[in-house]
């Protein structure tokens, strides 16, 4: 709505095609860029909530509980974050679906780097009757704790590159607007044919400058460990692992 209410503005005030279509790009890309970062916020609270859950479920087996029966057990307290997929992985379960698959299933949909590394210990009791679960769980849970601590580090060591992103963006979008208010003639040139072509260009080229500071100023996504696996969706499509 932000957006067709941005570009239908533009066309009012300049009647410029492709300040309309200019204004409308800016008006979807811009309020990520300039506002607070929250996929990595998110990130850090799934992050935070496969540590509490994979915690619940070391407690739960260390009192003599099997690891479906924990995972059960476990469903209706699992955080928030990722409350959805446990209890997904619970119905699959109840179900009769063999534990195995729901393990990957459920690794398929939370997508996680962390989520990740818990599943693989899951699958290894699961399969092959693995020993020490409860302080593999406990072990997984510290470092899950410790990847979030590293994460806000980075994100403050971030924080003044993305400072400077939004500066440069918001003197720029106000250097605009400014000509648009009080130095039209000084923009009349990109009223012609030429000139709309010419702003798409230069349109073009600042677009192509925000996104490349957007980029610099996040955090890149961890690589996931459990990709492509047999029983979801791109294992079945035939995707080598």
């Amino acid at each position: 709505a932000g957006t067709l209410v941005t570009a239908a503005a533009a066309a009012a005030v300049t009647r410029w095609p492709a300040g309309t279509v200019l204004a409308g790009l800016a008006a979807w890309f811009l309020p990520r860029a300039l506002g607070p970062d929250r996929a990595h916020n998110r990130a850090l609270e799934r992050i935070e909530a496969i540590a509490s859950w994979t915690e619940m479920l070391r407690d739960t087996i260390s009192a003599a509980a099997g690891l479906e029966q924990a995972i059960l057990a476990c469903e209706p307290v699992a955080p928030a974050p990722v409350r959805e997929h446990v209890a997904m992985l619970a119905a699959r379960i109840r179900r009769g679906q063999r534990l195995p698959g729901a393990l990957r299933a459920f690794a398929a949909e939370v997508a996680d780097p962390t989520a990740d590394l818990v599943v693989a210990a899951l699958l290894l009791a699961a399969e092959q009757q693995a020993r020490d679960l409860a302080q593999l769980l406990g072990s997984l849970a510290d470092s899950a704790r410790q990847h979030a601590v590293m994460r806000m580090r980075v994100a403050a060591g971030r924080a003044r590159v993305r400072t400077a992103a939004r500066i440069i963006i918001t003197v720029t979008l106000l250097l605009v607007v400014a000509l648009l208010v009080w130095s039209k003639s000084f923009l009349s040139p990109y009223g012609t044919p030429a000139g709309q072509l010419m702003l798409l260009v230069v349109g073009g080229c600042f677009a192509a400058g925000f996104w490349w500071l957007q980029k610099i100023a996040g955090l890149d996504s961890d690589p996931r460990i459990l990709v492509n696996l047999p029983g979801t969706a791109a294992g079945q499509n035939g995707a080598r692992p």
